[in-house]
């Protein structure tokens, strides 16, 4: 009797480092690879925002092709399904007479319901998770998942010296698939591709392949010397690793970039930036951990302290901030560069969720939401965890993080170039079209 097997592609799209795949292709006699184009995401969601702007769509495509591309050099290809991921997977096990389904371990709340509702509705399918997007896998913490540290410096001195494993190497082989290839394309979601006029500096190609490929170029040039002190710059390609939005969608693992890393550190040299590179991956960890942790309060209002900001949503304020056009010029740029690029840099992305939160009293959801829209990078853990904490309702444990925009300014676009490049001048409107009695300010 055959055994046949379904690997279940989300946020792991690579074969290097990639110990659910390997676990497939030791375990099954054949096996079908699938990614599922859930219908949802093409339906504005709560907020009223489209779940993935045409960056992201394009950057999607493009690691969809590369995973492709890297499956057939393995005698494999890529099952595209433009369904809800219960009904496309219950019709393929059926089809395929399929006895286990292999994954990533899921951060993601909405994920792991469609998981639950996916065992409800197939009890004999064996399911084997594991933990391929985070620096260590669930068995290596040194503490009970609901025992996770209440703030990040007591979770970084707690698995700190916890060793890193090494990334694990591509299959040798993969067993062949039950289903004849298709050409998924036809039916992919239109995707703009950069306008002449775009930041061609800033733009990320998705997949496997560009990802590796910025990976050993950022070690070559030695930049990771001196990430420290170049990581709070607004713009400019080497001012940081720009490895997020591969390591997002899974094009790269955590274990890879501390592989990367390690390795530089022994040849180069290790100091102070090398070192907050690594930082960096364990803030990220923490966001994942913490995802798993307090699940669907990563999404509530009060976060998980229970405790409501003083902000409601004003629709006005949150256009005029989405689209760069507030009285605040540094805010502005930021925001038009996102808009352009799909980037935008840790720095500038503080600025800008402390004013929607701050300046503009904006509920912080709606912010995160258009950053889970836009950024090319998103990553629910960490896109949700650092609004969180930014609002005063998370990890933090102050009350609330609000940034001074006049010193910002003045520390990190002094000459006023960033803002210039981005046009953030401001238009010198009020913020409100209307005053206290709903009378219009200005003319329509």
């Amino acid at each position: 009797m055959r055994n046949v097997g379904l690997y279940w592609f989300g946020n792991d799209l690579r074969v290097h480092d990639n110990v659910a795949l390997l676990k497939a292709a030791a375990e099954v006699d054949y096996l079908l690879c699938v990614y599922c184009l859930d219908p949802q995401w093409l339906s504005p969601n709560q907020y009223g925002l489209a779940m993935m702007s045409a960056n992201r769509w394009r950057f999607l495509k493009a690691s969809l092709l590369d995973l492709d591309k890297q499956l057939h050099k393995l005698g494999q290809h890529l099952v595209v399904c433009y369904q809800s991921p219960v009904k496309a997977i219950t019709a393929l096990v059926g089809e395929h007479g399929i006895s286990s389904l292999y994954r990533s371990r899921q951060t993601g709340f909405y994920e792991n319901q469609l998981m639950l509702a996916l065992q409800k509705q197939l009890p004999s399918l064996q399911l084997v998770e594991s933990d391929t997007h985070s620096l260590y896998s669930l068995e290596q913490l040194p503490f009970a998942l609901d025992k996770l540290p209440d703030t990040f410096s007591k979770f970084r001195q707690a698995v700190e010296q916890v060793p890193v494993e090494k990334p694990l190497p591509v299959p040798d082989f993969l067993p062949s698939s039950p289903a004849a290839s298709t050409d998924w394309l036809v039916d992919f979601p239109d995707c703009l591709k950069f306008t002449p006029d775009a930041d061609q500096e800033m733009v990320f190609n998705g997949g496997e392949t560009a990802g590796l490929k910025q990976l050993t170029d950022y070690f070559a040039k030695g930049s990771a010397s001196r990430y420290k002190e170049l990581r709070n710059e607004l713009d400019g390609w080497d001012n940081s690793t720009k490895f997020s939005p591969w390591l997002a969608n899974g094009n790269l693992s955590a274990r890879q970039i501390c592989h990367y890393l390690n390795d530089f550190e022994q040849k180069v040299g290790a100091n102070e930036s090398t070192y907050w590179i690594f930082f960096e991956l364990l803030w990220r960890e923490y966001f994942q951990w913490y995802a798993h942790r307090h699940g669907k309060y990563l999404f509530v209002f009060q976060g998980i302290k229970q405790q409501k900001p003083l902000t409601s949503f004003y629709p006005e304020r949150f256009q005029k901030w989405c689209l760069g056009n507030t009285p605040y010029p540094l805010v502005n740029a930021a925001m038009k560069q996102l808009n352009t690029t799909g980037f935008m840099s840790n720095r500038a992305r503080q600025i800008v969720a402390s004013c929607l939160v701050n300046e503009l009293a904006v509920d912080w959801r709606y912010g995160a939401a258009y950053f889970e829209q836009q950024l090319l990078d998103y990553d629910v853990a960490s896109n949700w965890g650092n609004w969180q904490y930014l609002a005063g309702v998370g990890a933090d444990p102050r009350s609330n993080r609000h940034f001074n925009l006049d010193k910002q300014t003045r520390q990190y676009d002094q000459e006023g170039s960033f803002i210039n490049k981005w046009q953030g001048q401001s238009p010198n409107l009020p913020l409100d079209s209307v005053d206290a009695a709903d009378w219009p300010l200005i003319t329509p």
